[in-house]
């Protein structure tokens, strides 16, 4: 039961850090990448072909980029594609060959005014604010959600502590993203076939498209899917919200190979849930 499988991780009313705390932290965290990358710097793909190479498509899937989030984030969402647009040459077309492993941040670098980026959205502390290269999840968000559905292994994924925005028009599960923050939030991705993966990104008008490309054929397809879904109140007044994303693998055939636990996700809610028996649970 749903009930006996939850684990909050919010027992206690959350609170905020330091300013200096948090400098401290971000401070120690980044350095401590650096330090990963230079010793871990033969292992990482870099490798970028300027078209796809690679025959077989193994997946693909598109995210508008725009959404009806109020007219006040309007300028951020605009200037959130520059800052795509910016940083896609970094990624499109990246050659992840076996053994090799794929990392967001060391592949596009900090993104700054002096290079172009712009004021996008960003999350923190379950509060939207500008921020310079803001917007970058939504490019993390579709390569995550894209290699789930590859044999590809993520080794590195984060997800957001807060669940900003009511699930209007959601066509993935909640939690289905990756977030990230230069550098020590990453998402990193490792290759663990024996085949070649290319992954191609791009802009048209409307989407943010993506690809991932491989050298043999796929034997198996994969079925994402919510398996529980819970609504929680707590003591100190607020909701958290609690699921696993799993994924069926399934045969040439349609024969169930698998049925794997991809991740869990827990997040305090910003807005008052509308809760439904026939899809949440609350306890």
């Amino acid at each position: 039961m749903p009930n006996q499988i939850y684990k909050s991780v919010f027992k206690t009313k959350p609170h905020h850090r330091s300013d200096l705390r948090m400098l401290l932290g971000k401070t120690y965290f980044t350095m401590k990448r650096y330090l990963y990358w230079f010793i871990q710097r033969k292992h990482f793909a870099g490798i970028k072909a300027p078209d796809r190479i690679l025959r077989h498509e193994v997946f693909s899937h598109k995210t508008p980029l725009l959404r009806a989030l109020g007219e006040d984030t309007m300028s951020l969402q605009y200037n959130k594609i520059t800052n795509l647009h910016l940083t896609l040459p970094s990624i499109n077309g990246l050659l992840l060959k076996p053994g090799e492993t794929f990392s967001f941040w060391r592949l596009v670098g900090k993104p700054t005014k002096k290079k172009g980026y712009l004021e996008g959205m960003v999350l923190h502390n379950g509060k939207c604010s500008p921020g310079i290269g803001g917007g970058l999840c939504q490019l993390s968000n579709l390569i995550y959600w894209m290699t789930v559905h590859t044999p590809l292994t993520i080794v590195e994924r984060w997800r957001h502590n807060y669940d900003v925005f009511p699930d209007v028009s959601r066509t993935q599960p909640f939690g289905s993203g990756a977030t990230v923050v230069y550098n020590y939030v990453d998402l990193q991705i490792c290759n663990h076939t024996e085949d070649d993966y290319q992954l191609m990104v791009w802009l048209d008008n409307d989407y943010l498209h993506g690809s991932w490309y491989c050298s043999a054929e796929s034997t198996v397809s994969y079925e994402i899917y919510e398996s529980e879904h819970i609504i929680k109140s707590h003591w100190w007044g607020g909701y958290t919200r609690w699921n696993e994303i799993k994924r069926k693998v399934i045969d040439q055939v349609g024969n169930l190979i698998d049925d794997q636990l991809v991740c869990t996700n827990e997040a305090i809610m910003m807005y008052e849930p509308l809760l439904s028996t026939s899809e949440t649970t609350q306890i």
